[in-house]
């Protein structure tokens, strides 16, 4: 069964940085694209950040571009999301996301989230 684990989130000041981590259990990310999304109380779920899976192409959601980026780690078994220049708006607990087409673990699947308190 594929599992994702997010880690990284804390408690930062503003101007400050995170680096978040999605991890799989029981399969490699390398080749499929990797979502992060994050909601905060009261409010929906928002993308955030995307990474393709044969492709590599990124995307932002534009109140975090120039500020978040997406990557894969040189073992190709995690996705990062670097987050600099934290603000209190990013405040909210982060999820990524994966979405796998095919095969035996056809689905869908989420990780239990990761909490980013930007607060000073």
């Amino acid at each position: 069964q594929l599992q994702l684990v997010e880690s990284g989130g804390g408690l930062v000041q503003p101007g400050g940085s995170l680096r978040l981590s999605c991890a799989a259990s029981g399969f490699t990310l390398d080749r499929h694209a990797i979502g992060w999304f994050r909601q905060a109380p009261g409010k929906e779920r928002e993308g955030v950040s995307c990474i393709g899976g044969s492709t590599g192409t990124t995307n932002y959601v534009d109140s975090v571009k120039g500020r978040f980026t997406i990557s894969r780690d040189n073992a190709k078994s995690t996705v990062s999301l670097q987050m600099n220049s934290l603000k209190p708006e990013d405040t909210a607990v982060y999820y990524c996301n994966i979405n796998v087409p095919f095969g035996a673990l056809k689905g869908e699947y989420w990780g239990q989230g990761t909490q980013v308190t930007v607060s000073s």
